[in-house]
């Protein structure tokens, strides 16, 4: 029987995050980061899932506001190709300040998915009090535009944290030339494991429900979400 959790959206500094966490909190803490859809009813239930296996799930709202639940994803998409590296990287290093600190983690990770999943290999490579990065498939083009300031490449060759990234076969954003530079710098450190997995004939974003018209998608994400579970149960512990 899954422990009771408490939900509720709480204000860090200027910045609004959804938390998930068992009764009475946790020492084991995951912050996430979502992909295009902001702190929509999917990463919702992501964040409850973690809390009921006793993790404290901290979510970072790049959007301060809209997401998928009741905004159009032509908008959502306008706010992408506004989003600031630097800007988000120290948004998100706050919320794991609040993590480690006041929500009384002893240990945290991050996971992210799409453009979260580039963030986790980012921000894991700047911040070594993280216990493991998760990147579901990260988006990382292969024609880097022009916000994205920060490679992330050069970034998992600084990660000392395990690491697990998942990349679907078919990504039309991330070709795989992008993907095998990802992994020869997480592939080369000489401290943390990479567990790489490869989905083929998945597609960007399989782990989102709107990707799962293609039983394709919802074969690499049924496979895939339990064994991330896994990977942050044991990080974290």
């Amino acid at each position: 029987m899954a422990p009771e959790i408490e939900t509720s959206t709480i204000t860090v500094g200027p910045l609004s995050a959804y938390l998930a966490r068992p009764a009475g909190g946790s020492r084991r803490g995951m912050l996430l980061l979502p992909m295009i859809t902001g702190i929509g009813e999917q990463v919702r239930e992501y964040a409850h899932q973690l809390a009921e296996r006793g993790i404290t799930a901290l979510t970072w709202d790049p959007w301060h506001g809209p997401s998928s639940d009741d905004t159009p994803p032509d908008r959502l998409k306008e706010l992408l190709d506004q989003l600031d590296d630097e800007t988000s990287l120290g948004e998100q290093t706050r919320l794991l300040d609040h993590l480690l600190g006041e929500l009384g983690c002893a240990k945290a990770g991050v996971i992210g998915w799409c453009l979260g999943g580039r963030f986790a290999l980012l921000l894991a490579g700047r911040d070594q009090r993280l216990a493991s990065a998760i990147a579901y498939h990260p988006t990382v083009p292969g024609e880097t535009p022009p916000n994205h300031t920060a490679d992330a490449t050069e970034h998992c060759s600084r990660i000392t944290a395990p690491v697990m990234m998942l990349y679907p076969g078919a990504d039309s954003l991330v070709p795989h030339e992008r993907f095998a530079q990802l992994q020869s710098a997480l592939q080369a450190r000489e401290t943390g494991a990479s567990i790489i997995h490869v989905y083929p004939g998945a597609e960007h974003g399989f782990s989102n429900r709107t990707r799962h018209g293609n039983p394709v998608n919802v074969d690499a994400y049924a496979l895939s979400w339990p064994q991330v579970l896994d990977f942050a149960d044991v990080t974290t512990a």
